[in-house]
C-alpha cells in the first residue's frame, strides 16, 4: 500500500473490510446491507462491467433497488481480493478482484468475476465511493475478442 497525507492505515483497512462485506452483500441481491456499507458521493460515476457510456449518480429509490435485488439473488458470494491502494489526502483507491459468483440477470450461479477500481473521498466524518470501473476481464482473452469487444460486435 502506497500511503501519503492524513490517511490512516486503519481507514483503508475498514474501507477493504466494508468493500469485501458489500460485494457479498450485492451478489446475495442484498441491496439494504450494500448501501449500510457503501456510501455513493453525490457526483458518483459508475463504470459498468456491462459497457457502455459512464452513468452517474447512484439511484437508491426503493424501485431501483428491488430491481438490482430480483437481478442479484440465488446466494451469490464474493470475495475481495485487494491487488494495490493507494492513499492521499482524502482519496483512497482500491484496485482488485471481486472473486465472485452467483445468479445474476437469471442466469446460473455461475462465475461473476470483476476486475475493479474503486476511488473513495473522505466526506465530513466518513467516506463515499465517487467511482467505481468494473470489467469481467479477469480471464484474459484474444487478441481477436478484444477487437471484437471494442468494434461493439453483438457476437462477442
Amino acid at each position: 500500500m502506497t500511503q501519503h497525507g492524513n490517511v490512516t492505515g486503519e481507514e483503508v483497512a475498514d474501507l477493504i473490510r466494508r468493500t469485501a462485506e458489500a460485494a457479498s452483500a450485492f451478489m446475495r441481491g442484498d441491496m439494504r446491507t450494500y448501501l449500510r456499507l457503501i456510501r455513493h458521493a453525490d457526483d458518483y460515476t459508475l463504470m459498468a462491467p456491462s459497457g457502455g457510456e459512464p452513468r452517474r449518480g447512484f439511484d437508491a429509490s426503493d424501485q431501483a433497488l428491488e430491481a438490482m435485488a430480483q437481478y442479484f439473488q440465488g446466494g451469490g458470494e464474493a470475495e475481495l481480493e485487494v491487488v494495490q491502494s493507494y492513499a492521499s489526502g482524502d482519496l483512497v483507491v482500491l484496485v482488485a478482484i471481486e472473486r465472485q459468483h452467483g445468479e445474476v440477470g437469471g442466469l446460473p450461479d455461475q462465475d461473476w468475476s470483476l476486475r475493479v477500481t474503486l476511488v473513495f473521498r473522505r466526506e465530513g466524518a466518513g467516506w463515499r465511493l465517487a467511482h467505481r470501473h468494473a470489467d469481467p476481464l479477469v480471464h484474459g482473452i484474444s487478441h481477436e475478442q478484444l477487437a471484437a469487444i471494442a468494434r461493439g460486435d453483438p457476437g462477442t
